[in-house]
């Protein structure tokens, strides 16, 4: 493998010294930059475009020939898992994913495989291989996994929810069933993440999309404690380096403590989570990402740098910073915005690293 020419991303995550802060942007590859469109038109649909290795290294690369980006992050879907346990993924137009089957009876929970992800999943393998070459050394690469959480939301309704009335359902009425369905998502979610270290992702993340819709006990219970299970069977040093572990809980600002005594590398931080306060709560164990609302990138480039000072502010002088959005970049924001996102955060960073 090529040696690393940028790592200040890597750096930054194990709160060593960096000379800026990094940067990269949740659904950097993705609907919002015309060649991403063009290439999913080639693929005829998006788990085509996830299927094809050189192409989802394609429309991984495409926003790192846009921008200053110090990360590029695998191209593929949290729902890989499920759909490898057979319960037939697909997308339909305007109401995102669907699944054929779902999973709410003891009979169901218990049929269900635990894929071997590098057969089973292989070309997720293979798309991670493709963009470590090509990338060449530029930038590491993140792999990254849904939460057992957000997964069984996915399976136990079927599709996307509003209100997870079924899967909370089954926490409350069935607790014990509940917790195995996530124990098997914890076991597929180790060997899937560490599948993916070993074919050359140089640092993972773990996406919590719906953890943060549960109550305080329940979160813990449900959302926090298999993360906590997958983060103890990880590989932790591939290549001669620390593979560093991102836990990201959308809507979890009010769990830091207890998130970040489960030992990951970095949390994540949605815009609803002030980063200074959390660095004064947790930055002495973790690294933190974020946490600007994607909104921002609606608003005017001065605005746009305006609010990256505000955040590099707030969190202040030193490292354990890698900046991001607090959630995805949506589909309609202007490619020129996102530009000015990431020329703000290359700009206005450095002087927090001096001395």
């Amino acid at each position: 493998m090529a040696e690393l020419q940028n790592d200040v991303f890597l750096r930054a995550l194990q709160r060593q010294p960096v000379e800026r802060t990094p940067v990269w942007m949740m659904r950097q590859a993705g609907r919002y930059l015309p060649e991403y469109r063009a290439t999913r038109a080639q693929a005829g649909d998006f788990m085509s475009l996830c299927k094809n290795p050189e192409l989802a290294c394609e429309v991984t690369l495409q926003p790192l020939a846009r921008y200053p980006i110090d990360a590029a992050i695998l191209f593929s879907d949290i729902l890989t898992i499920p759909d490898a346990m057979g319960l037939g993924l697909y997308f339909e137009t305007g109401e995102g994913p669907r699944f054929k089957k779902t999973v709410r009876t003891a009979e169901e929970v218990d049929a269900l495989p635990i894929p071997k992800a590098e057969s089973d999943l292989s070309y997720v393998m293979d798309a991670v291989k493709t963009i470590r070459r090509e990338l060449n050394g530029s930038v590491p690469l993140i792999g990254f996994s849904g939460s057992p959480w957000t997964l069984a939301t996915y399976m136990v309704e079927g599709g996307s929810s509003k209100d997870f009335r079924q899967a909370k359902a089954m926490i409350y009425d069935q607790p014990e069933l509940a917790k195995r369905l996530l124990d098997k998502l914890a076991d597929a979610v180790t060997d899937y993440l560490n599948a993916q270290i070993k074919a050359g992702a140089q640092a993972v993340q773990i996406f919590d999309s719906w953890g943060g819709s549960l109550a305080h006990d329940a979160y813990r219970e449900f959302s926090l404690a298999p993360m906590h299970k997958i983060l103890k069977g990880l590989i932790r040093e591939h290549e001669g380096r620390r593979v560093p572990v991102i836990m990201f809980t959308k809507g979890g600002g009010q769990w830091l403590e207890a998130m970040a005594a489960t030992g990951p590398d970095c949390l994540g931080l949605d815009w609803t989570t002030d980063i200074g306060g959390a660095r004064a709560r947790v930055g002495a164990q973790v690294a933190l990402q974020g946490n600007m609302d994607p909104a921002v990138l609606y608003a005017k480039p001065h605005r746009i740098a305006q609010e990256v000072e505000t955040i590099l502010e707030r969190f202040g002088h030193g490292t354990g910073h890698i900046f991001n959005l607090g959630h995805g970049i949506t589909p309609e924001v202007k490619p020129d915005n996102a530009k000015a996102f990431f020329e703000a955060v290359r700009e206005l960073s450095p002087k927090y690293h001096v001395g």
